[in-house]
C-alpha cells in the first residue's frame, strides 16, 4: 500500500512558524498554503500541515494540548547524514526552539531533538540503513 501522510499540528502563530521551518530549509506547497494553514514539504509523500488553532478545531473538536507542558506525540525525521542532523537542529535552536535531550548516538542510529516554537518536539536523526533488516 502507497500512502502519503499528511500530519496535522496546530500552531500558535501560522506566519512566525513558517519563518521558523523556512530557516530549517523546508519549504511549503503554496496549493494547500493560505492564512489559517500551511502545506510543509517534509519530503517524498510526507507533509506537514501547520494550521492555526481556529482551522485545527474545524477537524477536532478536542482541547488542543499544550505541547510545552504535554507530550501527544514525537516527530522524527531522518536526513541524510550526521551533519545534516546538527546542521538541522542547530538551525533550529539559532530560531528559538530548545533541546529538550542531549545528542543520542546509538552507533547505527544519531538523533538531536528540539522543541519547537509550540513546543512541538521534533527528533531529526540519521540510520545507518545497511543495519536495518529488509522484511
Amino acid at each position: 500500500m502507497t500512502s502519503k501522510i499528511f500530519v496535522n499540528l496546530p500552531v500558535a502563530n501560522l506566519s512566525q512558524s513558517m519563518a521558523f521551518f523556512g530557516k530549517l530549509g523546508f519549504t511549503f506547497n503554496q496549493q494547500f498554503t493560505d492564512e489559517t494553514a500551511a502545506c510543509m514539504i517534509i519530503g517524498g509523500d510526507n507533509y506537514v500541515m501547520l494550521l492555526t488553532h481556529q482551522k485545527f478545531g474545524e477537524f477536532s473538536k478536542k482541547k488542543i494540548v499544550d505541547a510545552r507542558t504535554s507530550a501527544e506525540m514525537l516527530l522524527a525525521v531522518s536526513v541524510e547524514n550526521r551533519d545534516k542532523v546538527n546542521a538541522v537542529a542547530d538551525a533550529a535552536i539559532a530560531s528559538g526552539a530548545t533541546e529538550p535531550n542531549p545528542a543520542r548516538d546509538y552507533g547505527f542510529m544519531y538523533q538531536r531533538s528540539f522543541d519547537d516554537l509550540d513546543g512541538h518536539t521534533w527528533e531529526i536523526f540519521h540510520m545507518d540503513e545497511s543495519f536495518v533488516q529488509k522484511t
